[in-house]
């Protein structure tokens, strides 16, 4: 494992229920569109990789696929287990998958590419994994992001907090354009055909205190810088970010959060 990898490992534990109350909500916006872009409906063998708290697993067993999904994370693989019980849900991480080859007509990653550090060699093995003319669908953050998206790192920001080492980045050697052109390129570097990709934007609406909880409960890179920081710099980012919700809450007292994530499709 790359020291990314090791750092998304320690981010992760124990996190699944903190995941399910929180940065799930966000992320399960962009569940109908991966599916058909997988092309899944009735009978398709479906894999569902990095399937988090199970709402990919789930909205697949709804169109009447047949589903296995994977997690790194056990309490992710419980949390997908209790969701749908329908599917076979098992451990294991990327690069190495605990299936055979061509085992799969479609396969899907709903931000898991976020959090490998050899994002190539993760599509090479879903690409190993998944029938010819089978089709494989992924999304990533876009980068630069959405306004909506750098609330929290401002906050830290904000109030002086810095990265703690063990907090890595993927190394440059592995790492792409986190755009629509910089997916679409890895794909087709993976072996893929007939590659498309697209941004899909969106408001995402949240409770003020319901959006701080993720990264105070340690999700995600800015949740592993907040925590790092002991309670009296975790307080002085939560200060910073009460301020600076201001810019996007709405007269209901929700926030309206501006986000952007690319979806890319390929052909085996």
């Amino acid at each position: 494992m790359t020291a990314f990898d090791v750092m998304e490992r320690r981010i992760w534990d124990g996190r699944a229920d903190a995941y399910a109350r929180t940065a799930a909500r966000l992320c399960v916006r962009t569940v109908p569109a991966l599916l058909d872009a997988a092309g899944v409906g009735a009978g398709t063998r479906l894999l569902d990789v990095g399937c988090g708290s199970g709402n990919v697993t789930v909205a697949a067993l709804a169109r009447g696929a047949v589903v296995r999904a994977v997690d790194a994370e056990p309490g992710m693989v419980e949390a997908t287990r209790r969701a749908a019980p329908g599917a076979e849900v098992r451990a294991g991480a990327l690069p190495q998958l605990p299936y055979a080859e061509r085992e799969f007509d479609a396969v899907v990653a709903n931000f898991v590419l976020n959090h490998v550090g050899r994002p190539l060699d993760a599509l090479v093995e879903l690409r190993r994994v998944t029938r010819p003319g089978g089709t494989i669908a992924v999304t990533v953050w876009q980068l630069p992001g959405a306004p909506g998206q750098a609330l929290v790192g401002r906050a830290a920001q904000a109030a002086g907090l810095t990265r703690p080492d063990w907090l890595a980045t993927v190394d440059e050697e592995h790492n792409f354009p986190r755009t629509k052109e910089g997916l679409a390129a890895l794909l087709t570097a993976a072996g893929l055909k007939d590659v498309q990709s697209a941004t899909h934007v969106w408001d995402q609406r949240a409770d003020p205190e319901d959006w701080w909880a993720g990264p105070a409960a340690g999700i995600g890179a800015v949740g592993g810088m907040i925590t790092a920081a002991g309670p009296e710099g975790a307080a002085a980012a939560k200060r910073e970010y009460d301020v600076l919700c201001a810019e996007f809450l709405a007269d209901d007292g929700l926030l309206t959060l501006p986000h952007a994530a690319v979806l890319a499709q390929g052909r085996v």
